[in-house]
């Protein structure tokens, strides 16, 4: 198994979702293009893609210009029936590649937040493995609308579409449930700057908030986890 993971940003990681991939045994090819490093033609060489997320916004060709290949790879996988997981970042380039419409701004989100799953979601493999409304950490301002193929699976106050599917396994999440609390305390130290500038605060809120929802959305990241990479069929040919 062989998984692809495109990394848009620094320190983003891929928190407990890597855990359950060494699980499966599964081969890792990470890729940083905002670093220059090149995308791969197609997915032929990979059974499954992860798109990480970012600070940037993902109509911003002009200082990302790699992000129509990524598109064109995206849609790629999906075609081939490869599986697909786009996350913040990752989810609102799925919604563009697609044919969805992206909102720059308007619906902020940090911390761990509350997450309602639709019908859709609650009877899907992959979103229904979590409870139907969990606590998730997030961080985001933009959001989208839904392509017209997609299947929306959750919502949450501030952002009615919090994830999605398009066909079998190509699945997007505006929420960070790669984001145990592990992660969430390294993002707190190697992304001080970023966090200061509009949560100040959150050095001294993340204790007590980890406390009341951290073990509630490691458990739920988990079973999202397990449950997306149940999804990948590996090419045995």
């Amino acid at each position: 198994m062989k998984v692809l993971v495109v990394e848009n940003y620094a320190e983003t990681g891929l928190g407990q979702i890597r855990e359950v991939l060494d699980e499966a045994g599964a081969e890792i090819d990470r890729r940083s293009p905002y670093l220059g490093e090149a995308l791969p033609m197609d997915a032929s060489g990979h059974d499954a893609l992860i798109v990480l997320g970012g600070g940037q916004n993902a109509l911003d060709d002009g200082a990302y210009p790699y992000f129509p290949a990524l598109l064109d790879l995206i849609r790629d996988f999906e075609a081939r029936d490869r599986s697909v997981l786009g996350i913040c970042l990752g989810s609102q380039l799925m919604a563009r590649a697609f044919g969805g419409i992206n909102q720059v701004g308007g619906a902020t989100e940090f911390g761990w937040q509350t997450v309602t799953l639709t019908a859709d979601g609650q009877a899907d493999p992959v979103a229904g493995s979590a409870p139907s409304a969990f606590s998730i950490f997030q961080w985001h301002d933009d959001t989208f609308g839904l392509p017209e193929r997609a299947v929306r699976l959750a919502e949450s106050a501030k952002a009615v579409n919090q994830a999605f599917r398009v066909g079998r396994a190509a699945y997007a999440t505006q929420f960070h449930f790669e984001a145990d609390t592990k992660l969430v305390e390294q993002w707190t130290t190697l992304l001080a700057s970023q966090i200061e500038a509009n949560n100040p605060d959150w050095p001294e809120r993340r204790p007590q908030e980890q406390a009341v929802h951290g073990a509630e959305a490691d458990a739920a990241g988990k079973s999202l986890a397990r449950a997306w990479v149940g999804t990948i069929r590996p090419d045995r040919s």
